[in-house]
């Protein structure tokens, strides 16, 4: 009985129960929620891989741009493999493998 009315007195205390109320809503229907706070940590995540991979294909990009301004036969063969330029006096077959081939 005496246990009974010491945790009744603790639950009936007004302060206790507007902080715990408090933190119901902050926790859980806030739009700063809990939830909230998980999905944009994964969005951050998956941002931060992005951004990773734009970087190393900007670093990339940079490389390529250096060596086919600074080599003629690099943008030789960048223009043959990439728009299929050719010279006057060569013929260009183009092979293609067959449907199916790459699958295993």
């Amino acid at each position: 009985m005496q246990k009974a009315k010491k945790i009744f007195s603790i639950l009936s205390n007004k302060y206790l129960v507007s902080l715990v109320l408090f933190g119901v809503i902050i926790l859980f229907t806030d739009h700063n929620n809990l939830f909230e706070q998980n999905d944009r940590k994964q969005e951050l995540k998956e941002l931060q891989a992005k951004k990773e991979y734009y970087q190393q294909e900007i670093a990339k990009t940079k490389k390529e741009l250096a060596d086919l301004s600074s080599n003629p036969a690099a943008l030789e063969k960048y223009a043959r493999e990439k728009f299929y330029m050719k010279r006057d006096n060569e013929d260009v077959f183009l092979v293609e493998a067959p449907a199916g081939a790459d699958k295993k």
